[in-house]
């Protein structure tokens, strides 16, 4: 049995470093117009600053799960801290908007240390009867960092965007030192690894190439030379990877974990309900400034409904999970964030805030849901030797989803508004409908909606089918 206090400390320093990594996206958000505006760049330049940390992540989450398994969590947990606070320092150093790319891709760096081992770390401290509790609770932390993270852009717009960044040296001082103080090695690691390089590089180049496809293809069109070509180095590096993986003792990837029926589909059911649930907010975040003429500030304190829902909801699920298993409750989850994407196909430009909010606080519950409950399986399913590699992946696959959201959302945004109002909404120097085709815009609305919630049905079927679980209440790490 492990130490009964240590459980909860090593929960603290990874609900700290996920409240550190939200926080640092949510007010970013809000702060774009002022940062746009303040290094003179365009939106196409200054959309790298939010592009670069989600791709970067997703790329990354897979290889630091797999080195965790090799050297262990607490060096690489810590040095995420250290990496992230130097880059958000950087960030806040900033003179030109490359610079700031740059930057922010050394704070993602920090992040996928922070994000790929949390859940591992959580994993092994808790006993599987407690770790959906857990889960939720640091679910509902990151819930949050999104509720308070763009009321915090806002203040900090007033007295300057650096200080966003700023911000994030004491806290991840804090993080870094307490983090090193509270974390134990729990798990004996295996011997003689190697590392799976050639593994590493063909995946690296085939999955960004994959998201930057998607990616422009969002922004300059599907058919655009650039994205074709993107696609096909994609399918060409993706090929060679499973291929070298499959050989491998020790790959840096293990498909082994994707014969397993509940985790295939638990995986799967991780990224459909990314695709389904990563853009509404951003689409919604363009119809309040766009259609209902509210400030950009306002516009993301407005979305707030999600976030709370959530919060509410991990930590509930998490502790039914523990009762009564992932199954169930994940797949209910997505139903419910169906049933709230179900009233937002309905937008029109006179609906009101007050039903929008309704609809985004039922599909925040279906959210909260069903996050817990399916991390938990995920977690609960592996060896300790590869919590590292299952954590990365589940990250991977939700950050692919939304960026694949992301790219149809852009897709459907561009081609119902002039480039030069897209630039001003963007940046908050237009607030209204001027340059938009108001019809054109709510009807993409409606059909982006709409695939949401088709997606969240067939994510809902996919993770049912992962098949029955027994109860592991009883069950010991």
């Amino acid at each position: 049995m492990k130490r009964m206090d240590y459980k909860w400390k090593a929960l603290s320093c990874t609900s700290l470093g996920a409240l550190l990594s939200v926080l640092s996206s949510s007010t970013l958000i809000i702060a774009l117009p002022d940062i746009m505006k303040e290094l003179n760049a365009s939106m196409n330049t200054i959309i790298w600053t939010v592009m670069i940390y989600m791709l970067a992540i997703t790329i990354l989450v897979p290889s630091i799960g797999r080195i965790a398994d090799m050297i262990g969590r607490k060096k690489l947990f810590v040095s995420g801290f250290v990496v992230f606070t130097i880059g958000s320092v950087l960030c806040g150093f900033s003179e030109t908007a490359w610079e700031l790319i740059l930057f922010r891709f050394v704070q993602s760096i920090g992040g996928a240390l922070l994000l790929a081992i949390s859940t591992p770390i959580v994993t092994d401290a808790f006993p599987k009867g407690e770790l959906g509790k857990a889960l939720g609770i640091n679910g509902m932390i990151i819930s949050v960092g999104s509720v308070i993270g763009p009321i915090l852009g806002g203040a900090f717009v007033s007295i300057g965007w650096r200080w966003i960044f700023y911000i994030n040296l004491p806290i991840g001082l804090f993080g870094t030192l307490w983090a090193w103080i509270q974390i134990e090695e729990l798990e004996k690691l295996p011997l003689k690894q190697k590392f799976d390089w050639l593994g590493t590089f063909s995946f690296t180049i085939g999955m960004l190439s994959l998201l930057v496809a998607l990616t422009l293809g969002g922004f300059k069109g599907w058919m655009n030379l650039s994205t074709l070509g993107l696609f096909a180095l994609s399918l060409v590096f993706m090929i060679l990877f499973i291929n070298i993986e499959s050989k491998l003792e020790q790959p840096m990837l293990d498909l082994s974990l994707f014969k397993s029926r509940m985790l295939a589909f638990a995986f799967s059911s991780n990224l459909l309900n990314g695709i389904a649930r990563g853009a509404v907010t951003f689409l919604l975040v363009f119809y309040f400034q766009g259609i209902k003429s509210i400030d950009p500030i306002k516009a993301g304190i407005l979305l707030t409904p999600f976030a709370l829902s959530m919060m509410i909801m991990a930590p509930i699920s998490g502790r039914l999970s523990d009762r009564y298993g992932s199954r169930g409750l994940s797949s209910l989850g997505l139903l419910i964030s169906a049933l709230g994407l179900i009233g937002m196909m309905e937008i029109k430009a006179t609906t009101s805030i007050t039903e929008l909010a309704i609809w985004m606080f039922i599909s925040g519950l279906g959210s909260g849901m069903f996050f817990s409950p399916n991390t938990s399986a995920i977690m609960g399913a592996v060896s300790p030797q590869r919590r590292g590699i299952a954590g990365g992946v589940r990250t991977m696959m939700n950050n692919a989803g939304s960026v694949i959201s992301l790219a149809i959302s852009m897709a459907i945004i561009s081609s119902s508004i002039t480039p030069e109002a897209l630039q001003g909404l963007f940046s908050g120097t237009q607030v209204g409908s001027q340059g938009i085709a108001v019809a054109e815009f709510i009807s993409g609305l409606r059909a982006a909606f709409t695939i949401s919630f088709i997606v969240s049905l067939i994510g809902a079927v996919i993770s049912y089918m992962r098949g029955g679980e027994k109860s592991h209440l009883a069950a010991e790490h």
